[in-house]
């Protein structure tokens, strides 16, 4: 079944990136509402973003955004719009390949034991 003719994505990269962008957009966007939630919920089955390094901490964003894709198509094809099978499929195919290296079971955040946390209370304050 053909997929008619194909259009590429094209972006061009802003003047100046910044790592943090996506936590400084304006809360009240649905991109936000959609996005972070999602990243937040990834970490945590992670174990945490405190315990993730850099490239899980990547993949998680990568995923959140897209499990967005996915569901963008999905909810194109229930209301009876035209939805790009192929992109669907290879959004998927990617987002399944990103679970894999995360995991897909529920990590644990590592707890301290109880003489870290007394050793933590009873240690002198140092003040700047």
């Amino acid at each position: 079944m053909a997929r008619g003719v194909s259009t590429k994505l094209l972006t061009t990269l802003p003047q100046e990136y910044s790592a943090d962008w996506l936590e400084r957009i304006d809360r009240r966007t649905k991109l936000w509402r959609a996005i972070l939630p999602r990243i937040q919920r990834l970490e945590d089955d992670a174990g945490g973003s405190e315990n993730l390094t850099h490239a899980k901490r990547s993949l998680c964003r990568r995923a959140a955004f897209l499990e967005l894709l996915c569901e963008t198509q999905e909810m194109r094809f229930t209301a009876g719009e035209a939805a790009d099978v192929g992109a669907y499929t290879q959004a998927l195919n990617s987002l399944l390949g990103i679970y894999r290296v995360l995991g897909i079971e529920r990590r644990p955040r590592p707890i301290k034991r109880l003489r870290e946390h007394l050793e933590l209370a009873n240690s002198p304050q140092v003040s700047p």
